[in-house]
Order: C-alpha cells, then sequence, then structure tokens
C-alpha cells in the first residue's frame, strides 16, 4: 500500500492485528487525536477483516458457531483523517467530532471469539440484539451530552451492527426515522 500510494518507506505506521469490530472505533478514534496534536498530518485509516478463511462446515457439539460465520464476512474500508483543512486543495466529507467505546453492562460472554485447532470460531448469546438496544440510549448520552446533542435524528448514523436485528431493534429504541440506518442496511446487504 505504501508503495502503490507513493509514500515514503519511512512513513510512520501503527499496526493492530486480531481486533476484529474492536479496532475500528480504536483506530478512528487514535487518527483523530494524531491528526489534531501534529499540525498538517493526515492520517490514513485502512481497515481489513478477512474471516472466509475460518469458514468450516456445522459442527455437531457448536452448531451455533455457523451464525457468527454467516454475521462476520470479509470487508475493507478506509478513510484519510486530519485538521485544519487546506482551504482550496482539500474538500472534508465528513467532520469526526468524537469516537468513544464502551462496554456494556453483562455483556460478558456475548460475543465469543476463539481461535482453536479448527480455526477461530464465533459464539453469541441469543439476545445480542436485546442486550444493545436495552443499552444504546444510555450510551449515546453519555457520548452525546458533553456536545448538547440529544435528538438521534439530529446526527449523521453509520453503524457497525453485525445483523439487520440489532439494526431493528435500535431504530425502534430510538424512534430513528428510516433513512437513518439506509447507508448501514446497504452496507449490511452487499
Amino acid at each position: 500500500l505504501t508503495k502503490l500510494l507513493g509514500l515514503r518507506p519511512s512513513v510512520k505506521r501503527f499496526m493492530m492485528y486480531q481486533q476484529g469490530c474492536f479496532a475500528g472505533g480504536t483506530v478512528l478514534r487514535m487518527a483523530k487525536d494524531l491528526a489534531e496534536n501534529n499540525k498538517g498530518a493526515r492520517v490514513l485509516v485502512v481497515c481489513s477483516e478477512i474471516t472466509a478463511v475460518t469458514f468450516r462446515g456445522p459442527d455437531d457439539t457448536h452448531l451455533d458457531g455457523l451464525v457468527g460465520q454467516a454475521l462476520f464476512g470479509d470487508g475493507a474500508a478506509a478513510v484519510i483523517v486530519g485538521s485544519d483543512p487546506v482551504i482550496g486543495v482539500e474538500r472534508p466529507l465528513f467532520q469526526l467530532v468524537s469516537a468513544a467505546q464502551t462496554i456494556l453492562p453483562d455483556s460478558e460472554g456475548a460475543i465469543d471469539g476463539h481461535l482453536r485447532e479448527v480455526g477461530l470460531t464465533f459464539h453469541l448469546l441469543k439476545d445480542v440484539p436485546g442486550l444493545i438496544s436495552k443499552n444504546i440510549e444510555k450510551s449515546l448520552t453519555e457520548a452525546f451530552q458533553p456536545l448538547g446533542i440529544s435528538d438521534w435524528n439530529s446526527i449523521f448514523w453509520i453503524a457497525h451492527p453485525g445483523g439487520p436485528a440489532i439494526l431493528d431493534q435500535v431504530e425502534e429504541k430510538l424512534a430513528l426515522n428510516p433513512e437513518k440506518l439506509r447507508s448501514t442496511r446497504h452496507v449490511l446487504s452487499e
């Protein structure tokens, strides 16, 4: 990628491995911090996840493993994060105001991934969508209250849900207009 983009071989790099879904929020937060604290810095964030190599047939002892294999697919995304855009040269599409993560109460073991002889295995509790929808409003309030935002329909949404059931429950719980999660649903369907 460095060569393809014509970057110097000495370009500063940081790599995270085997972080799964957790990595996305973490790298956005780190990119924002780097850009804001290093004048003129532009941070290229590239994320990829390759789970197809872990696909295997059903296992009599863990039939639920197929659910994880069906939900967690291959994907990749990239974004350039900067601060103080150069007028006339750069045209930012979005403003990253905040990036945060939280651990939901009583969520230990809700989604488990294990590397075993057979490969990477996932086990999900049946009510992961309910666990998320039960806690979403409190989590959003804690994140957005310092910014003066309490109308969930007033912000731009892109979610990394894992499945449509989570989107359905979050949309209902927060009374979101259907267009708020349209982009997420489109990406999820591909």
